[in-house]
Formats: C-alpha cells, structure tokens, sequence
C-alpha cells in the first residue's frame, strides 16, 4: 500500500539530510508505530505519505514514495485525499468549518459524496469517537482533546485506504485515548485500512502494533521489525519495557497483561522493600504561605459551568498533577489562576511564597506585569508564547522581560533542548521542541507558582526525563508546580499530590501512591504491573534493588 523507494527529505541549506535511506514497504492492513527522539524526522517522513512533503512544507525529496500505486512526488495533497487521511499534531490547523458536525461533514463534501452517505458517516463517527454531544458545538470552544477527536473523526468520515497520524493519542486524556485506538484497530483488522502513525506515549499504543519502525537518530537509517525486537534495541521505549529489561525479561512483553503474568518473581523481590519517593514528590523549603489559594471557586464559560465548587490550596514545593477526562476544567482552572477569567462564586488569591513578591493577590485583578511575578502559565499552544525568528532571539527577549542575566533561558534551552540552534526558527521545531522552548521562555522568569498545560506533549522518554530533573529542582527550591495533564507516567514520576477533576468539581485529591493506583484510568503502567504492591515507576524499581543490592 505504501512504498518508500530510498527517501531522503533535506530542508534548506541544511547539511545533511533530516530523514535519510528510507526503504521498505507498508502492506495494506498494518498498523505501523514510527517511533523515535524528538526531531528526528518522523513528521517529516509522515509528511512524505500525504504529498504534505515536499509540495506544501518545501525542501528537496530524493527517491520516491508511492501509495495507491500514486506517486507523491506527481500528486499534490488535494489529489491524493481520496485514499490518504492525515492528522496533524495541531488540530486546529486542521479545522476549516465553525462545528463539529459541519467538520465532520466538510472531508466528504469536498469527494462529492452523495448527501445520504455523508450523513449516515457523521452519525457513524459521532458514535465511534464518543463525540454525539458536542455535535454542535463551535470548535473553538473545545478542549484540546476533544478538539483531537473531532480532527480524527473528520478523517475517518472519508473512509481512507492508508491513515497517517502524528500524535493522534497526545492531547486525549487515558480512556478517550483507548477509544480511538481501538477504533483505529477496527479499521485495521475488519475494513484492511494502513495506518502510520508516529506517537512519543509508547505504553498507550505499542502493543497494537504489527510492526515497529524507529528512526534512531537525525539522518540514521531506519530499523523495521517485531515490536518486541526493536523495543529491545529502541533508545525510547515505554515503562513496560524499562521494567522488562530491568528483570531481564526475555522475549520483551508490551502489554501490561504479559507483564503481569511474568511479574511474581519480580514482586516478591521486591515485596520487603519500599518505593523511594523522587524528590519532587516531597514538600520543599519550609516558610511562607500558601503560594494558591482557591476557595469554593466556580466559573462560567458561556452558558456552561466550567468549574464547580473547587478547593485548592498549593504550598512551597508542591508538585501538583491535575488529572481527569478531556473537558473537565483542568485548563479552565489553569487560566482562572493566571486571571483569564473571572469567578462566578468564589475567590481566587496568589501569595509570594519564599523568595517571592509579598500577597495575596486576585488574578484576574492584577495588571499582567505584576501577576507574572507570582505566577507563570506554559499553555497547551506553545506558539502562544514565541514571536520572534530565532531561538535566540526568542532567548534573548525572554532574558529582558524577566530582568534575568543574558544567557538565563538560553541556558534553560540547552538543558530541554541540547541539539537545537540558536539561529532556528521556531515553526521549524517539532511540537515538542516548541513546547521546550516556551517552557525556557516562561521558567527564565522562575515564577513562584509556575502551571503547566500538557508539558509533555510531543516530548520523548528522554526529553520527558530532562523536563522532570528541571522541575524537580525549582520544586527543591520552594516554588510550586501545578500541571494539567493526561500522561500518568510523568505524573507518577513528578506529583506530589494528585487532583482528579470531573465536570468541573474536584471527585479527588490525596497524595500520588494513593489516588493512581486507586484508579485503573489514571494508573501507571509499572503500578498495574506490580499491584497491589504500591511502585509507581521503573526507576523507583530501580533505585530500591540498586540500595538493597538486589539488582539482576
């Protein structure tokens, strides 16, 4: 279905190619996993299959990729949508009608699809993505994740011979993320749809996969094989497979249903020791008061009651992980903290905390200039944060706005982001790359209270562990970290306390250990593989055989 004929794709006056010696072939009905690090060629490559590469985003494609039997290099995008569908990492880039239903809609308007067809489909996918009651709803006003949903479900209305997905899962919270994918393995096995989908959340989709494809490095050659086999060799891999080699597993499992079977020598080494709690996940430097305070907070987004009846109170060197399913007000109580909203009911306060400028203060009260010295806000859209040409430039402004030392954030970039230039433009860096760099900008700053909005979108493992070692270490130092966030690894790693939020009210609040191993949802993989002893992470494994000396 899909051939790749010795590809190579270089951007520009680049010297040496981003992707390079791609050859190998996609027979219908696979689903494919591209894995790798971050910027190393997977959009790029995807690009390749839609004709997005080279006719839309430039640079030179040397040999040649065929789907259908078309070649991309002969047929632009709007010819080839008839058999490939592509979803992109930004949504709303996607997005070209006012509602859900009309995007729906618009893919098989634009085939000439008879009108009987077009809305048996909608109905049809409306149902599979659980999207019926938003139907009408304006996309703009969707969360991240649903608004994810929508750009898939918009897809699959064409009925596509090969689909090709960047990220699919990232935005969506675990049990949506689940949905999808077991949509997608319908279309693979009962309708012989191809996928190709690239995906950094290894441990949600791994084990779907009949193949693996890793690109190990920018311009290497690619590895295609077993999932199992290249996992063995993959420098990014997810925690089932961390915790596989750390008990010297062999073959490899990928699900956490073959671990568990393979676990109970594992659990009883492990049953007289105790998980070691990372540092953030302890409280930091005493003094002060509370950094966040919000009491019986509720907020209106139109008609809706975004938010219900909340109580939250952050302290100094608190890591806070806000959980729940997509729509359920994280990024809602995110925005109210940085003042974008005003409360119906309820207060909202922020202090300074040790080190900080004196408090209370009420966001949405405060003028810009004096709120980002209590609080910093790291969105979902990076590209709300960066305007200017190159990572430099971006590095310099940050250092100006913040009154820090020239060099502060460019410092902070290299720590996220070490292979990245200083002369790059922003839109030329992956999603992840992106997010890193307006986390640069933001924490240069080093705001007392500092909130995250999914900040590991797009980011791999190693990538992931960077941002962890640098939040752990403003945690150290007294501030407080609240993050919004659907990936229960990071949250596993880095909370403190875990808030579970549903329909706007908080169903949960208590320390990490006890409310993730206490929701299947929300779980992490090395605690479902080793309940109902109480580890939350491979590391934590790790670091407890490493101290008793009981390692492999």
């Amino acid at each position: 279905m899909i051939r790749f004929d010795q590809v190579s794709v270089t951007y520009g006056d680049a010297s040496a190619p981003v992707v390079h010696g791609v050859d190998l072939t996609v027979p219908e009905g696979e689903l494919v996993l591209l894995v790798g690090p971050s910027g190393v060629g997977k959009s790029t490559l995807l690009g390749t299959v839609s004709g997005l590469v080279p006719h839309f985003t430039g640079g030179t494609l040397h040999g040649r990729v065929t789907v259908d039997g078309r070649d991309t290099r002969d047929h632009r995008p709007r010819e080839l949508a008839d058999v490939v569908g592509t979803v992109g990492q930004d949504p709303l880039a996607h997005f070209v009608t006012d509602t859900v239903e009309d995007e729906l809609a618009y893919g098989m308007e634009s085939l000439g699809l008879p009108p009987a067809t077009m809305r048996r489909r909608v109905e049809e996918t409306l149902d599979l993505l659980g999207l019926a009651d938003l139907r009408e709803r304006p996309v703009a006003t969707l969360s991240g994740g649903q608004m994810q949903r929508v750009a898939i479900g918009s897809v699959l209305t064409t009925h596509p011979k090969v689909l090709v997905l960047d990220e699919p899962t990232s935005a969506l919270d675990p049990a949506a993320a689940e949905e999808v994918l077991a949509v997608l393995q319908r279309l693979v096995h009962d309708l012989g749809t191809t996928v190709l989908m690239a995906e950094h959340r290894l441990e949600r989709v791994v084990q779907y996969a009949d193949r693996v494809l890793l690109l190990p490095a920018p311009g290497a050659a690619p590895v295609l094989g077993d999932p199992a086999e290249v996992m063995a060799l993959s420098p990014v891999h997810p925690p089932v497979v961390a915790l596989g080699r750390l008990a010297g597993w062999s073959p490899l499992p990928l699900s956490v249903r073959d671990a568990r079977r393979r676990a109970a020598g594992l659990r009883k080494r492990l049953e007289p020791l105790e998980p070691l709690e990372p540092s953030a996940a302890r409280t930091g430097p005493a003094g002060g008061g509370p950094l966040a305070e919000v009491s019986a907070l509720s907020v209106h987004r139109g008609r809706t009651a975004a938010l219900r009846a909340v109580d939250l109170v952050v302290r100094p060197g608190e890591t806070v992980a806000l959980m729940g399913r997509n729509g359920a007000g994280k990024s809602t109580l995110l925005n109210t903290l940085m003042g974008m909203h005003e409360p119906a009911r309820g207060t909202v306060r922020l202090g300074g905390g040790p080190g900080g400028p004196g408090g209370p203060v009420v966001p949405h009260r405060t003028r810009p200039a004096e709120l980002l010295r209590h609080v910093g806000l790291v969105p979902q859209d990076p590209r709300d944060l960066l305007y200017a040409d190159t990572v430099a430039a971006e590095c310099a402004g940050a250092d100006r706005d913040a009154g820090a030392e020239p060099g502060t954030c460019r410092a902070l970039v290299s720590s996220l982001l070490p292979d990245v230039s200083d002369g790059t433009h922003p839109r030329d860096l992956s999603e992840g790359q992106r997010l890193a760099l307006a986390l640069a900008v933001v924490l240069t700053a080093a705001p007392p209270l500092l909130l995250l909005d999914e900040p590991t979108r797009g980011l791999d493992y190693a990538a992931k562990e960077r941002l962890t070692g640098v939040l752990r270490a403003l945690a150290d130092d007294g501030h407080a970290i609240v993050l919004a966030t659907h990936d229960v690894e990071l949250a596993a790693e880095l909370a403190r306390r875990v808030v579970v939020l549903a329909e706007g009210e908080v169903v949960a609040d208590g320390p990490s250990a006890e409310v993730v191993t206490s929701s299947p949802a929300f779980a992490p993989q090395t605690a479902k593989i080793l309940a109902p002893q109480r580890w939350l992470t491979a590391g934590q494994v790790r670091a407890a055989l490493e101290k008793t000396g009981a390692g492999t």
